[in-house]
């Protein structure tokens, strides 16, 4: 299990390594970096959720504050290869990135749990779940999570944490022991908007945990490992 953990690690930085080439900026441009091809479908089921994820990109993103693209892969990218069967997500909106991570909880056994405060973006959620096709998968909650993720069983194999930042390191405290050993806690935005400080050094200085933080020329991402 631990090679399989380094395994992912590695993906994980060689696929940023070649993310870096991006032209500066956000980081919320659809561009595709020099010598890198967009995603390619395996399956018509694949290729119908990367039609979708293209389309509310396009057309949906304004005001909904969703992950860049590059991000959304390596979402899906973790999810794959930790063979992760439940991840839960705290802050839906329109569930671009919850597509994204459904992505890689295809042809398996596997649920995405995620959370909306917002009644609005909740119903956009639910059917852009649909018209991907993974409906199904999805347990979207309505309401505070602060207070809704009391009710969550566990155990989760990767926590996304894409929502009110003061908010992390509640969260964080919530759900931690619900969290597998060798499961990840993924926090986007760790360069705008600015992070907690409070949530950084939890996940920098606690010996429990490994963080390492990519993607950092644009919003930033946390990736800490719950050690074994």
């Amino acid at each position: 299990m631990v090679k399989k953990i380094i395994v992912c690690l590695v993906a994980v930085v060689m696929f940023i390594c070649t993310e870096h080439s991006i032209a500066q900026g956000t980081g919320d441009t659809p561009d595709i970096p020099a010598g890198e091809s967009p995603p390619i479908p395996k399956t018509d089921a694949e290729k119908k959720i990367l039609d979708v994820l293209e389309d509310i990109y396009r057309n949906q993103r304004q005001g909904m504050m969703n992950v860049p693209p590059v991000d959304g892969r390596l979402l899906r990218l973790l999810t794959e290869t930790t063979n992760a069967r439940h991840v839960v997500e705290i802050g839906t909106s329109n569930g671009y990135s919850g597509i994204w991570i459904c992505l890689g909880l295809l042809n398996r056994d596997s649920k995405l749990t995620t959370y909306e405060i917002d009644a609005g973006r909740a119903a956009l959620a639910r059917d852009n779940f649909k018209r991907a096709g993974v409906g199904h998968m999805v347990t979207l909650v309505e309401g505070d999570a602060h207070d809704e993720v009391t009710k969550l069983k566990g155990p989760i194999d990767i926590l996304f944490l894409d929502a009110d930042k003061s908010g992390y390191l509640d969260y964080l405290n919530k759900l931690f022991p619900l969290v597998r050993p060798g499961g990840l806690i993924v926090a986007h935005n760790m360069v705008y908007p600015p992070p907690d400080p409070r949530y950084i050094k939890a996940i920098t200085t606690n010996p429990r945990l490994e963080t390492i933080f990519l993607n950092m020329h644009a919003a930033g991402i946390a990736v800490t490992l719950k050690k074994r």
